[in-house]
């Protein structure tokens, strides 16, 4: 995805961001169902004695509870903020990340870029992205947690711009930056987790005698990008997803108390196969499809 060193990149940052945009939106439509399972997970309550048991249990029967019960089209509920999203964090994240590395380390930094600079930019384009897309995070995190309601009983949103509005309208503007805190900690992390081991697994592999900068490569670097950000980053992913679908927290320490009291150490990891099963395949559709759209339009250039 990115080159060690810091010269110039051969795309331009317009270039970069359209690459990063596409790539991100293209794989949010793909994994967007697994995206949901993991959202009803981390929602989910610990069951006490005398309550029914949980009703998801693990990612294929979340799947398939919600598909069941309320549609195919509820896997994808969220989508339309999800693209919204993609399109302003991908861009930013992905496009920002080689100035801003380079920025790090100097213009007269000569050989490869040390990892510490590669997981600083990372959390540093991460929190910048997420502080603008914020709203349409809110926005997909709602949608996904509204499950089948009774027989008259109205949604609370009928859709994406329903939502945007009826949170401004009820809650105030602020309030589309609901759960920012857990928000920008998750992104700057998963960020850096993704973009620094990425870069990372992908050079250790070309050094393998018989592997080189080809589809094989990029499969197995996304799915150690995949793997090291849900590793990371899926406490604060809980937190954030519950402080977003549940208006009983106070604040993102009073979210990680109560969740670690009354649901336990282990809670911070729920929903953590369906996490990696989504941010694994994820990370391989968007690098794959980065890679593809940045020789495209580096072919473009030189026609």
């Amino acid at each position: 995805m990115v080159q060690d060193g810091t010269a110039k990149s051969d795309i331009s940052f317009a270039g970069t961001f359209a690459c990063s945009a596409f790539a991100a939106c293209f794989a949010e439509i793909c994994t967007i169902p697994l995206d949901t399972a993991k959202v009803r997970l981390q929602l989910q309550k610990k069951a006490v004695a005398g309550e029914a048991l949980p009703k998801y249990k693990g990612m294929l029967g979340t799947v398939g509870t919600i598909a069941r019960e309320e549609g195919l089209a509820s896997l994808w509920k969220g989508i339309v903020p999800g693209l919204h999203r993609q399109f302003l964090f991908g861009g930013l994240r992905i496009g920002l990340y080689e100035p801003v590395r380079n920025f790090y380390v100097g213009k007269d930094h000569v050989g490869d870029v040390p990892l510490s600079k590669k997981i600083l930019a990372g959390i540093t384009t991460g929190a910048l992205g997420i502080m603008i897309a914020n709203p349409t995070d809110l926005v997909k995190v709602r949608l996904q947690s509204e499950g089948k309601l009774p027989p008259g009983v109205p949604r609370r949103y009928s859709g994406a711009v329903s939502a945007y509005s009826t949170i401004v309208r009820q809650e105030g503007v602020k309030a589309l930056w609901t759960g920012l805190g857990p928000n920008v900690a998750r992104n700057a992390i998963i960020n850096a987790a993704e973009l620094a081991s990425y870069d990372q697994v992908k050079e250790t592999i070309l050094k393998i005698p018989g592997f080189t900068d080809n589809v094989v490569t990029h499969i197995l670097s996304g799915l150690g990008a995949g793997f090291f950000a849900v590793c990371i980053g899926s406490p604060v992913d809980v937190v954030k997803s519950r402080m977003m679908g549940d208006s009983a927290y106070k604040s993102t320490l009073d979210c990680f108390v109560k969740t670690l009291r009354n649901d336990g150490p282990l809670a911070f990891y729920k929903g953590f196969i369906p996490n990696f099963g989504r941010l694994g395949s994820w990370n391989v559709i968007m690098f794959l499809t980065l890679e593809q759209a940045k020789k495209f339009v580096r072919s473009l250039d030189s026609s």
